[in-house]
């Protein structure tokens, strides 16, 4: 079976996803994605979807469990490249997402990462003070 690549860049995880969906991929990638954030002690994961043209309520559903998995392992999840018919058809479909955060583009949203990575960093040692 294929498998969508994740790359390490820093603190994060780069998720892009170039081919289309189908649902065992959309579940290999979730489960090796939530292997990665552990063993890579990633503290966000970004997934670029730029390449989807059209996304069903799987697809939506993955994503919402992806950040909801990621927020319990200390990870903030980032969602970059989303077309408009994609926002429109998950909105239609009742997907929010309201536990992603989202971006443009990569480097806005790597730029978000790494503002929250840092803000919650100084707040970690805040608490130990």
């Amino acid at each position: 079976m294929d498998r969508i690549p994740i790359l390490k860049l820093g603190h994060a995880l780069l998720v892009t996803i170039q081919v289309d969906m189908h649902d065992r991929l959309a579940t290999a990638l979730q489960e090796d994605l939530t292997e990665k954030i552990v063993s890579a002690r990633a503290r966000g994961v970004l997934i670029d979807i730029s390449a989807l043209e059209i996304v069903d309520s799987f697809i939506g559903r993955m994503l919402d469990h992806i950040a909801a998995i990621s927020r319990m392992l200390d990870a903030e999840t980032v969602v970059v490249g989303m077309r408009p018919a994609v926002a429109i058809t998950l909105v239609e479909l009742g997907l929010s997402l309201s536990g992603v955060k989202t971006a443009l583009n990569v480097e806005r949203g790597m730029a978000l990462l790494e503002r929250r990575i840092a803000e919650t960093e100084s707040a970690d040692g805040d608490d130990d003070a």
